[in-house]
């Protein structure tokens, strides 16, 4: 029995239930890439139905997500409570197609174990209201899988096309389905007796037919490059973006440790090491029983396989390719991931199955909350929050002293400072970017370019980082991924000779905006820096685009 679209309870109460859980996120206003990019470019699309963005530097992304945005802005009005709402939608229908894509595979049972473990595991928790393409890829991309499988190719071409005009990454996909294709064909038996018409039908579609069904999201993808080509002459991205995107990540070392901590994200990060090691204790047992030979067991065999060459698909390319080794970029294949995994946790004993998700979904709770005890992306769960939080007290305090102060400060506070319609303040304020808070980066900072230093923790850096402990590891990262802890305040303090105005803390994050000090022994000072030069005198740098 087909159950892609007999869902539609699921998507109103996983809507209902992100929308409850999220409660008092729905108001926060934009954060990082959000405010980099995608909230620029799907307000450009709002003001003027411009495709291409003007407000921002073009990075190629199609522009399906950003335009369905504008479109929810202009029926009921441009808010971050909309922006959220919007995307919680989708959280929802994603959620709703992996318990589709679960029951059809697996029962009930598994469906829902699925889809609650995949809506409350800590990044997809995070990612619900946040303006990426990974979430929507993964619900096109788990609609395509399941397709596939049924062998629906009409509904494949449409969601696979949807997939790659949401975020162009999603045009692996399509090798995988074409070796699955293929092979199925080469080993096709006699349509089961319990399969209706209409599946029978399609299982013996002409093979012309499906071959042009598996080949339409490359012509879908081939347009938008076409046009964007003809607008900016770039077939993707722009000369930065694609140096930092591409070019800068193809030697083999840098290859070999993306590729590590891919596999560390996707396998073992945010507790996903328990799904893992649950269904790895699931198919030896299920082994043990030795029963296989039903359409049901062969139906989890096709998934087992194309989840596999899926996610395999989606580890290489990234190892690849990305300047930020962001594990959202991930997210298309995490829907497969779970619904496989805990197909493979049901073959253990019921009990035992079902402590064991108990035991999973509660540690994806925790998560929510606990950083790890190494750097990480703060949207990996709602430490993003927290970062919007400070951001917000520090724009109020800045906004409340004397106008026309510059602002030295690195992005994306920047922008926050510069952008309104990010929701941090109601009238721009005057900034001067900064690259980061590297001692490389205040090099090039000269002490007359800027009145206040505002100054955060841009990464996540706890105390007892582990990153610390094994040299290699830590060589690696600066070498291959330009790691460099931040610099220490007291530098910038006796450099600059700055006052500490306010400090913002909250949960390990942190905030403190200084000012220059003035005094009549500024002239004294000047000399002595000419005759001890600092380190970080220089031009001021042009900020780099978004991570992606």
């Amino acid at each position: 029995m087909r159950t892609g679209f007999r869902t539609p309870t699921v998507i109103v109460g996983g809507f209902l239930a992100l929308v409850a859980s999220h409660s008092l996120l729905l108001r926060l206003p934009y954060f990082w890439d959000e405010a980099g990019y995608y909230i620029p470019a799907a307000w450009d699309i709002y003001r003027t139905w411009e495709l291409v963005p003007t407000s921002t530097l073009p990075t190629g992304h199609p522009p399906l997500v950003m335009t369905y945005l504008a479109l929810a802005w202009h029926v009921f009005g441009f808010s971050s409570i909309v922006t959220r709402g919007a995307m919680i939608l989708i959280a929802a229908a994603t959620v709703a197609a992996t318990y589709a894509l679960a029951r059809r595979v697996a029962g009930r049972e598994a469906a829902i174990w699925s889809a609650s473990l995949l809506a409350i595991s800590p990044m997809f928790f995070a990612q619900s209201t946040l303006v990426y393409l990974d979430l929507p890829t993964a619900l096109f991309t788990t609609l395509a899988v399941l397709a596939l499988l049924e062998e629906r190719m009409l509904l494949f071409a449409v969601v696979a096309s949807l997939a790659v005009v949401t975020k162009e990454t999603a045009v692996v996909m399509l090798p995988v389905a074409w070796a699955c294709t293929y092979f199925r064909a080469r080993g096709q038996h006699a349509v089961p007796q319990q399969e209706a018409p209409g599946e029978a039908r399609a299982r013996h579609s002409p093979s012309w037919q499906k071959w042009t069904a598996l080949l339409v999201p490359l012509l879908a993808l081939f347009a938008w490059a076409l046009y964007y080509h003809h607008r900016t002459g770039y077939w993707t991205g722009n000369a930065e973006y694609l140096q930092y995107n591409l070019y800068s990540t193809l030697s083999p070392g840098r290859v070999f440790w993306s590729l590590l901590r891919r596999m560390y994200e996707m396998f073992v990060g945010g507790f996903n090491w328990l799904l893992v090691t649950g269904a790895a204790a699931g198919y030896w047992w299920g082994l043990k029983k030795g029963h296989g030979g039903t359409e049901a067991q062969r139906m989890v065999r096709s998934l087992i396989w194309l989840a596999g060459g899926l996610i395999a698909a989606y580890l290489f390319l990234l190892s690849l390719v990305g300047g930020a080794v962001l594990p959202r970029y991930l997210l298309p294949v995490f829907p497969v991931f779970f619904v496989v995994t805990v197909t493979a946790i049901r073959e253990l004993p019921r009990s035992l199955a079902r402590g064991l998700s108990g035991v999973v979904a509660t540690c994806f709770v925790v998560a929510w909350f606990i950083n790890p005890p190494y750097p990480f992306a703060y949207e990996n769960n709602l430490a993003y929050a927290d970062f919007i939080h400070l951001h917000q007290e520090a724009a109020r305090y800045l906004e409340s002293r004397p106008a026309g102060e510059r602002i030295l400060t690195a992005w994306p506070a920047t922008d926050e400072l510069c952008r309104p319609f990010l929701g941090y303040v109601r009238k721009p304020l005057r900034t001067t970017p900064l690259e980061g808070f590297t001692a490389r980066d205040f090099k090039k900072v000269a002490p007359e370019s800027f009145d206040l230093l505002y100054i955060y923790s841009r990464k996540w850096e706890p105390l007892d980082n582990w990153l610390a402990l094994s040299s290699t590891f830590r060589q690696a990262q600066e070498r291959h991924f330009g790691y460099a802890p931040q610099v220490g305040e007291e530098e910038l303090v006796f450099h600059y000779h700055l006052t500490l105005l306010r400090a913002f803390k909250r949960r390990g994050q942190w905030v403190r905006i200084y000012a220059k000090q003035e005094s009549d022994a500024a002239s004294l000072n000047r000399g002595m820096r000419e005759a001890n030069p600092n380190p970080f005198l220089g031009s001021s740098p042009r900020r780099r685009s978004f991570r992606g």
